[in-house]
């Protein structure tokens, strides 16, 4: 058995390929770190016992997917569970923000993992078995000043988890969309000790949780699974609050301009 995770070299996607190698999946570990892809591959191989190989890639390139493909072919490797959890991260105002690090992030998001999506779903129908866990967000639901780009594109993911997952299940495929709230990982680049304080409030979640909380729900064949207690009882609230409130905290806050 084996499953290709991407994003997979720290942070959460490395905690998911620990949690699918302690469930004896062999593992295709993908990132764009090539040391710590590396020393990430070695050692769950080790600790674990399963064989784990590596690809170092640029998943924001516009050939990335079908590379990855291609690489499994050329292995006969049949991919069991495909995890698209590769993300990045910036806070600002839309028109602020770098435009080669938005392209880039609406590659990453969205026309990476579709077509990685296709390309390993066609396998998984003909073969009438398969997971597939996209990585969206609790952000999914509204559109936050300073996170713009990230969110629409967390929501375009959630909805095209949600419709694949109705396509699919009859073949035997299951697509759910993951939507987590903050998650302890250098993502946001907060210092060590806050991050140990919003854990212990329950604001964020370490990523060793989530991951095995997320493999289990893809395992239980859920569309999407929102983590975290706090997270699932705040949601209906949240799609509660107008805009125009959301525009005037901002502009308090500083994210806008007066």
């Amino acid at each position: 058995m084996w499953a290709l995770i991407t994003g997979a070299s720290s942070g959460i996607g490395y905690c998911y390929a620990e949690e699918l190698a302690s469930l004896n999946y062999n593992l295709i570990l993908v990132s764009n770190e090539e040391r710590p892809l590396a020393e990430a591959a070695n050692r769950l191989g080790r600790q674990y016992g399963v064989e784990s190989r590596m690809i170092c890639t640029d998943l924001t390139a516009a050939d990335a997917a079908d590379s990855l493909y291609a690489t499994c072919r050329e292995w006969n490797i049949r991919i069991e569970i495909l995890i698209n959890n590769a993300g990045m991260y910036r806070f600002g105002e839309t028109l602020d923000i770098d435009r080669n690090f938005t392209t880039n992030m609406i590659a990453l998001h969205t026309l990476t993992p579709t077509r990685l999506c296709i390309l390993f779903g066609e396998d998984m129908r003909k073969q009438r078995h398969g997971y597939i866990l996209n990585m969206s967000s609790i952000t999914a639901w509204l559109a936050y000043p300073g996170i713009n780009v990230y969110g629409a594109t967390k929501r375009y993911l959630k909805n095209f988890s949600r419709g694949l997952h109705t396509e699919l299940s009859d073949y035997g495929v299951y697509v759910t969309a993951v939507c987590p709230g903050a998650v302890d990982t250098n993502l946001y680049n907060l210092n060590i000790k806050l991050r140990r304080h919003l854990v212990w409030l329950g604001i964020m979640m370490p990523p060793k949780k989530l991951a095995r909380k997320a493999i289990h729900a893809l395992l239980r064949n859920k569309a999407v699974f929102i983590p975290g207690i706090l997270n699932r009882f705040l949601l209906p609230f949240i799609l509660l609050i107008p805009h125009g409130f959301i525009r005037w905290v901002a502009r308090k806050s500083g994210i806008l301009p007066l």
